[in-house]
């Protein structure tokens, strides 16, 4: 026997309309659905009280992350908090902000790290947390290399390594705009879809990139490559997506503070 027909066997009542190939819920049936929608909001109540009460995290953390986030910011994270709450097993999804986004709206993702603010919205709530700091990136030897901080006409003299999308790209347009250099005039010599093959043009010497400090925190490390200051500054924000109040975890509010804290600690905020 179907769920549909138990169902109205169950209730005593026609609950779904089906015409030409098509399910509907009748009065009755959305009546039913009310009620079911707020027996589970009852029920998640209750398990996150149940989990408070006890203060003892454990079970499966379904995070979403951006590409930059979930490689650069996040693992010292997971790290940390999974010896202090060795019975929680994270599971992280890598995706773009929108797909994340829309994720912790469908309740497939307890919670999301994006950079931007998101959308947002009735179902999204959305909280900042931290600051990526965006910086000119090149070789050691690279004539930018030599400067204290480099402003938007600097970025007009000299070749440039850019990714073909995404988030770096929009803002920078923006960023060029507001200080009065037509994007358009950027002498773009590499247009790259893998930061690898960004930071390897970088170190080859052959153009400047615009990227994230903490993605080139190794190489600058190796004295591969030099981060240089934007000035004006340019930073993107980093923000903590959860889904409405009623649906988020006791767990998700957890990590949500702890992993506040530790990337506003990573961005010096």
């Amino acid at each position: 026997m179907s769920f549909t027909r138990a169902a109205e066997l169950l209730f005593g009542t026609r609950l779904f309309e089906r015409a030409h190939g098509r399910v509907t819920l009748t009065p009755e049936g959305l009546k039913v659905k009310d009620y079911a929608d707020r027996i589970l909001d009852l029920f998640a109540t209750l398990e996150n009280e149940l989990q408070e009460m006890a203060s003892d995290l454990r079970g499966h953390l379904l995070i979403g992350a951006t590409p930059t986030v979930a490689e650069y910011h996040l693992p010292p994270v997971l790290a940390e908090f999974r010896i202090a709450h060795p019975n929680v097993v994270p599971r992280l999804t890598v995706d773009n902000p929108g797909v994340i986004e829309d994720m912790v709206d469908e309740r497939v993702l307890d919670i999301g790290i994006v950079e931007g603010l998101g959308r947002g919205g009735a179902q999204v709530m959305v909280e900042p947390c931290a600051e990526d700091e965006l910086v000119v990136v090149c070789a050691p030897d690279f004539p930018l290399a030599r400067l204290d901080a480099v402003t938007p006409e600097h970025l007009l003299l000299h070749p440039c390594a850019g990714r073909d999308a995404g988030s770096v790209r929009a803002l920078l347009e923006d960023y060029l705009s507001r200080g009065g250099v037509d994007p358009a005039k950027i002498p773009l010599a590499f247009e790259l879809d893998r930061l690898s093959s960004v930071k390897g043009v970088l170190e080859r010497g052959l153009a400047y990139a615009i990227l994230s400090r903490a993605a080139i925190r190794h190489e600058t490390s190796l004295g591969l490559l030099v981060a240089v200051p934007l000035r004006p500054r340019l930073v993107r924000h980093m923000a903590l997506l959860y889904p409405s109040e009623r649906f988020r975890t006791y767990m998700a509010k957890q990590f949500g503070e702890f992993a506040s804290a530790r990337l506003a600690r990573q961005s010096g905020r």
